[in-house]
């Protein structure tokens, strides 16, 4: 927080000593002692604005930003023209998800102090968050004319301009913060996910052990971005813990839930997401939640995204039997609802994906509290009980990298939805791009996943294939470009790289019946790609790694009696995927006992497995109201 400079002059001497105890007690790290003395002052004389800023100061520092927030209201209110007291305001109102209070604020504050740097850039910030990536923009530039030598700025500018699709300018942003602080975790993580999606391999390996070194020794980025590296499952747990801990120390828990007895009633089961829309956690969770008990369980959708009005979110709704959208309300007050409402059970879909709202699940809402799906991964988190996994993604040797208690499900821990539909007419080879004969290799995930030595093989394939073609999802221009590049320095032409451009799911599952084989990527797995794939029936060849991300396509492959399409090296991987392209036979055969198997393997049946986690919650919840 920032300090306000000056005193005041024509307060009572004793209110003013008190709040001088309480600087100082700040300063020495007495922070209840810095409370009381500054309560002490704020009760002597209610006037003096000085003794609630050091108040939120110190309430700040110990996660009771609510508190804070109103300590820095009642300064604001004392002295309204005061920038660094309206500044701090803003900053917790920012912290506790109130967005709008927060971008008032700030508004506020850079109209006193136009000069402040650091006030445009919480301005910018709380924009970005909001979704107001144009106005986001202009305050990171201002705040970075104001000073040049703030690494963040560059780094919050970067940030809103790779989501604009400004690569080129993101890239440099990032670049220029490094450039300030070489040993910028932040800034060097963010440019390395830009060079990953862009395919842009040039210096990539040294930059990537580079930032796992400054990790070790402690460094702080979002958990996502090492998902796509070589890093261990050590590595993404500490990243992880560290990323949790920061929204931890933000918050002051509510006091604990008092589970109710199940005896004679429903079991309250709530889902948290930004996702219930057209998004891909929805698509493969929107039969579970139709084909939940209603007898037995009372579901509640927590909803914070948007609502983009299309047929997913209006199934979504129908879907639960309560439908929240706390998208309105701050952390607290989203917590809030969510302790109203009683609820047993608590799932978190996102974990430390974008729009992820960990703030909410800090103030300990439910008894119980879960992550699934959303985030392959730990969430590090001590306000989160238990991931929801299976035996594959999630082996016991691996629970000692994970900060929850391992919740295992039969089979695959990811859903489906068997009434996903597929377009009736499949588009032609020329309707797509692809020649008329010729083996197609696929590959449809995001190209962040795609990393040069896995690129490396499917090019030796083409070498060693003749007339086959790889067939990608054109998802940017810099990574196409990249991606034909790479391919052109191996003498490969570069019309053996045909671009899928996005269509609607339905459109984009009839032409997988076009491909001959999907080629995973590792060491971030095809996740909702690969279950459109088997759904489609086209056969998914898998590489496994040694984290939950590298590890989702197997488990839906075990699932589905198909483990010959599971490898476990770079070259029993490249073998496997030339056996099948030179034996139409064997290809054949796989092919029909995946459509054997989607018909009657519980991985496409929605309601099946409804039953199957509703009986791993139900036992849950009975065995810790036993314990209770």
């Amino acid at each position: 927080m920032v300090e306000r400079s000056g005193g005041d002059d024509q307060v009572p001497a004793d209110a003013a000593r008190w709040v001088a105890r309480a600087v100082r007690l700040l300063a020495n790290g007495d922070v209840p002692g810095a409370i009381a003395a500054a309560e002490a002052a704020e009760r002597i004389d209610p006037r003096l604005a000085r003794a609630p800023q050091v108040l939120g100061e110190a309430l700040y520092r110990v996660g009771r930003t609510a508190a804070a927030a109103d300590a820095f209201a009642r300064a604001a209110a004392l002295a309204p023209y005061d920038a660094g007291i309206v500044q701090n305001q803003a900053i917790a109102l920012h912290q506790l998800g109130r967005l709008a209070g927060a971008i008032e604020r700030y508004r506020r504050a850079a109209t006193l102090d136009p000069l402040r740097a650091a006030v445009h850039h919480g301005l910018a910030l709380a924009l970005a968050t909001g979704g107001d990536n144009p106005g986001a923009i202009r305050s990171y530039c201002e705040a970075i004319r104001l000073d040049p030598r703030q690494g963040a700025s560059y780094v919050g500018l970067g940030l809103v301009l790779q989501k604009q699709g400004r690569f080129d300018e993101a890239r440099e942003a990032f670049e220029r913060a490094l450039a300030i602080t070489p040993d910028d975790v932040m800034a060097l993580g963010n440019l390395i996910h830009l060079k990953q999606y862009a395919c842009d391999w040039a210096g990539l390996a040294a930059m990537e052990q580079r930032l796992l070194t400054l990790l070790d020794r402690g460094g702080t980025l979002s958990p996502f971005v090492l998902l796509a590296l070589p890093s261990t499952r050590a590595q993404q747990l500490a990243a992880a813990r560290r990323a949790s801990d920061l929204v931890a120390a933000r918050t002051v828990p509510l006091p604990p839930a008092t589970p109710l007895p199940l005896h004679g009633r429903r079991l309250r089961l709530g889902y948290l997401s930004a996702d219930f829309h057209q998004h891909a956690t929805a698509c493969l969770m929107v039969e579970l939640f139709e084909a939940h008990d209603a007898d037995r369980f009372e579901v509640f959708a927590y909803s914070y995204g948007p609502d983009d009005g299309s047929a997913m979110r209006r199934r979504l709704m129908a879907a639960f039997e309560h439908f929240v959208d706390l998208g309105p309300l701050d952390h607290a007050a989203a917590a809030a609802r969510i302790r109203a409402d009683r609820i047993d059970i608590l799932i978190d879909l996102k974990g430390h994906t974008t729009d992820s709202r960990l703030g909410i699940l800090a103030y300990r809402p439910a008894p119980l509290q879960l992550t699934w799906l959303g985030y392959p991964g730990t969430s590090g988190a001590g306000f989160i009980d238990g991931v929801i996994a299976d035996a594959f993604v999630l082996p016991p040797a691996h629970e000692a990298d994970f900060s929850e208690r391992v919740l295992r499900l039969p089979g695959c821990y990811q859903p489906n939805d068997s009434g996903r539909a597929i377009a009736a007419l499949t588009p032609t080879r020329t309707d797509c791009g692809l020649p008329e004969q010729g083996f197609v290799f696929c590959c449809f995930n995001n190209s962040f996943k795609i990393r040069p030595e896995i690129f490396e093989i499917w090019l030796d394939l083409l070498v060693e294939i003749r007339g086959s073609v790889l067939w990608l999802l054109d998802g940017n221009p810099a990574a196409s470009a990249n991606l034909k590049a790479a391919a052109d320095r191996r003498g490969i032409a570069a019309d053996r790289l045909i671009l899928a451009p996005r269509l609607p799911l339905a459109e984009h599952l009839a032409r997988h019946r076009l491909a001959d084989l999907f080629l995973d990527t590792l060491p971030y797995n095809a996740h909702t790609t690969a279950s459109d794939a088997l759904w489609a029936g086209v056969p998914v060849l898998t590489l496994v790694g040694e984290s939950f991300a590298g590890r989702v396509a197997g488990s839906l492959l075990n699932a589905l009696g198909l483990k010959e399409l599971i490898t476990d090296t770079r070259e029993s991987y490249r073998r496997r995927a030339l056996e099948l392209a030179r034996d139409p036979a064997a290809l054949a055969a796989v092919r029909g006992r995946l459509n054997d198997a989607r018909a009657k393997s519980p991985l496409f049946k929605g309601r099946a497995f409804a039953k199957t986690l509703e009986r791993a919650l139900h036992d849950l919840v009975t065995a810790k109201d036993a314990v209770s």
